[in-house]
């Protein structure tokens, strides 16, 4: 068998663990809670409803498991993914390895734009969270690249905008809700802007699920572009890579991941940025290799932040967002060390 056979052998065994965990990590996120639940039960409760079997199984169970934790663990999954991928398309085009959508200002953006049809009223009957969600995260990137573009559009001052955009957008978020929403509107809000796994259901997974798959089919149709991109955008259009058209499309499939892991489940930071990042130390930079293998990873991340976030205290459910954060911060550390220690 040939080094190169040996290679896809072992990317192929490490793409089905990868997905044996993720389906261990769902299974494990509709089961545990304030009401434990035997993996058993859970299998015959998403057997009834899948393929119509007649096990014996009370209506409680029988629920918590489909009308509430099943279509959690999908949502957070897919947030994950889409999340995660975000994150190493951004930081391909850009060729930074910090870039990613809660960096750049594209969740903050998000945010202000769902915040704006949730209070305000924005488009009422034309636009939905997600539209809004979508609408704030282009504007919110149009303003980074305009502003970036003015700067000279180094890899370094695209970071730089996009924090100053992120607080601009998060500034206006806080305003809105300070002087627009009541108490109990804030306090959702609040909740939700930290991510929040609890409101979402099946209407969710239908919207988060195909946008992450078609985000990954189409990511995966430019790997030679993104592989291309790393030796910058002019070594690019020499290999024939039509270069304004892939950053056109990329970036838009960004930010409609983007927008809709913000419209469902607040703003989440980290997972874009720390997951590329593992997944390139496992399997390499190649980008056929790094997107599924940050895909999944994202997936896992999100799933296991949600499991943690219902057990960490009991009879309380944290933010997801805050657990991402308490392990992406010392990540992003690192990652801040490997990078000054490159320069």
């Amino acid at each position: 068998m040939s080094v190169r056979q040996q290679g896809w052998w072992a990317l192929a065994a490490l793409t089905m663990a990868a997905l044996l965990m993720l389906g261990l990590m769902i299974s494990l996120a509709v089961s545990i809670g304030e009401v434990a639940i035997p993996l058993a039960t859970t299998a015959e409760a998403v057997s009834n409803r899948l393929f119509g079997t007649d096990f014996e199984l009370s209506r409680i169970h029988q629920g918590i498991v489909w009308d509430y934790r099943l279509s959690r663990a999908l949502v957070a999954a897919s947030a994950g993914a889409s999340l995660s991928l975000s994150g190493a398309i951004l930081q391909a085009l850009l060729r930074n390895p910090l870039a990613e959508p809660y960096v750049l200002g594209i969740s903050a953006g998000a945010s202000t734009g769902a915040v704006c049809v949730m209070i305000l009223g924005f488009g009422y009957g034309v636009l939905g969270l997600s539209s809004g969600a979508f609408i704030g995260a282009v504007i919110a990137f149009l303003l980074v690249g305009i502003l970036a573009t003015g700067a000279g559009g180094t890899g370094e001052r695209i970071i730089l905008c996009g924090v100053a955009g992120s607080q601009l957008f998060n500034a206006l978020t806080s305003y809105i809700v300070t002087t627009s929403a009541n108490a109990e509107q804030a306090r959702g809000i609040l909740f939700w802007l930290l991510g929040s796994l609890s409101g979402v259901r099946w209407p969710d997974v239908y919207l988060s699920v195909p946008i992450a798959l078609a985000g990954f089919v189409i990511c995966m149709a430019h790997v030679r572009a993104l592989d291309a991109f790393a030796f910058g955008t002019d070594a690019a259009a020499s290999l024939g890579i039509a270069v304004r058209r892939v950053q056109i499309v990329l970036f838009a499939m960004t930010a409609a991941m983007t927008a809709s892991v913000v419209s469902m489940v607040g703003s989440i930071g980290f997972v874009g940025l720390v997951i590329p990042h593992a997944a390139r130390f496992l399997v390499g930079p190649a980008h056929r290799r790094l997107l599924p293998a940050t895909a999944l990873g994202g997936a896992i991340y999100m799933v296991g932040a949600d499991i943690i976030s219902r057990i960490i205290i009991p009879q309380q459910i944290l933010p997801i967002g805050v657990v991402t954060a308490l392990f992406g911060a010392p990540a992003f550390a690192v990652i801040l060390y490997r990078v000054r220690g490159k320069a």
